[in-house]
């Protein structure tokens, strides 16, 4: 029996399935083509309490999507809106709203299927064979080695493939990221070992 379709997808996973910058997500999404969203314990607006997934005003945290300067770790989302509704809600409860990291946004799984549908995305010739390799990859696990020296192994294996994404969404120029399964098979066989010296 076939999985169903997968229910969301981090930015950073649509960043690398797209061959597409942060940046360009961002856009399209202010512009209506998809919701970026993420979920909440609670926020209030004005008399109203909203909790669970919510849409996010794009707009609120732009500075995390420069282009050409570095982004921003996290920003501070003061509209959502509620699912399948069309009316931004302010949040007036916390009053400076909620902050959100990158890892914390997602767009739902059949607004991927229909963007790329309505876009022909999966039916795009290859464009990189035999170019020089995407990501810096030396780079990356140089820093984590770093990282693992001074905060030890992460707990979980989907901890360590998120903090690797961040890496790369931070320290590119487009801020592409590798999409998870590559970077969890690279990963793998240094989790195996240091899991079994712990």
């Amino acid at each position: 029996m076939a999985l169903p379709r997968r229910a969301f997808y981090s930015l950073n996973e649509v960043t690398a399935r797209w061959d597409c910058a942060l940046a360009d997500i961002a856009g399209w999404a202010s512009v209506g083509y998809f919701d970026v969203v993420t979920g909440i314990r609670w926020a209030l607006c004005e008399t109203r309490t909203l909790a669970g997934f919510v849409s996010v005003s794009v707009a609120d945290i732009l500075l995390m999507f420069r282009r050409y300067e570095t982004s921003l770790p996290s920003g501070r989302v003061k509209s959502v809106r509620a699912a399948g509704e069309a009316d931004w809600c302010l949040i007036t409860d916390p009053e400076d709203g909620i902050e959100v990291m990158l890892a914390d946004l997602m767009i739902r799984g059949e607004d991927v299927q229909r963007f790329e549908d309505q876009h022909d995305l999966l039916r795009r010739p290859a464009a990189n064979i035999g170019a020089s390799p995407r990501y810096n990859w030396d780079d990356a696990f140089l820093a984590e080695i770093l990282t693992v020296h001074e905060q030890g192994v992460p707990a979980t294996q989907a901890e360590w493939i998120g903090r690797i994404q961040e890496w790369f969404a931070m320290n590119t120029e487009s801020g592409d990221v590798s999409d998870e399964r590559t970077i969890r098979r690279r990963l793998s066989p240094a989790w195996k070992m240091l899991r079994t010296s712990a």
